[in-house]
């Protein structure tokens, strides 16, 4: 299906979201925060970033606007359960495609990846 890169800073969250994107035949590759984001995606071509915006060393909304200026045709998606992250995020219209806000459920999340897949072009609707 997609090549995602997962960026969050939480070990749990990462490993559940990534089982869940998985569920669906998506290719997963996670990173810790920004700053690793930013070296995986000089690693490989991927069609969607998941991110989350409150991380340490580079936030998810530093790293979206990075990815952007250097991989332009990137997908992005970002995740807070912190209103005020959220309020910064809505700037980034032209570049982030969606903004989940936590608590979110699994199927929320899948959901939600699989329908900006489809309105990117990546991947056909089922």
């Amino acid at each position: 299906m997609a090549r995602i890169l997962l960026v969050d800073d939480e070990e749990p969250i990462r490993g559940f979201l990534k089982r869940g994107l998985e569920m669906d035949g998506h290719m997963v590759v996670t990173a810790v925060d920004g700053s690793d984001g930013l070296d995986r995606l000089s690693e490989t071509a991927f069609d969607l970033m998941l991110t989350d915006i409150r991380m340490p060393l580079m936030d998810g909304i530093a790293l979206a606007l990075a990815a952007k200026r250097d991989y332009p045709d990137l997908t992005i998606l970002l995740m807070t359960g912190f209103a005020d992250q959220r309020e910064r995020a809505r700037g980034l219209d032209a570049i982030v495609a969606d903004v989940l806000t936590k608590p979110f459920t699994l199927a929320d999340m899948r959901a939600t990846v699989s329908r900006t897949l489809r309105s990117a072009g990546v991947v056909a609707a089922r």
